[in-house]
């Protein structure tokens, strides 16, 4: 079932799609029908640049356990991670 709702965060990062790299300011999340993955329904994020227009957005459609394995593995990485490694304030 579609719940139609959205959570958004504003981000800082980067992210490649087909025209090459664009910075990603927000990002979507949703529980929705899915347009490529072969599932009834997906968690789906689309991490964009909305001043960029809608040709910088990369969309990714997972499967609910996928999505909590993200979730994990994510967490994990920034708990092993050195304090304040992984956060802006060591920009290059």
């Amino acid at each position: 079932m579609c719940t139609y709702d959205t959570e958004t965060v504003e981000l800082e990062g980067s992210a490649k799609g087909p025209a090459g790299w664009f910075p990603v300011t927000r990002a979507a999340v949703y529980v929705d029908h899915p347009h490529h993955a072969p599932f009834g329904h997906t968690l789906n994020i689309d991490f964009a640049d909305p001043a960029l227009g809608p040709s910088a957005r990369v969309a990714v459609e997972l499967t609910e356990e996928a999505a909590r394995a993200l979730v994990a593995a994510i967490t994990a990485a920034l708990d092993h991670a050195p304090a304040g490694l992984a956060s802006g304030s060591t920009r290059v």
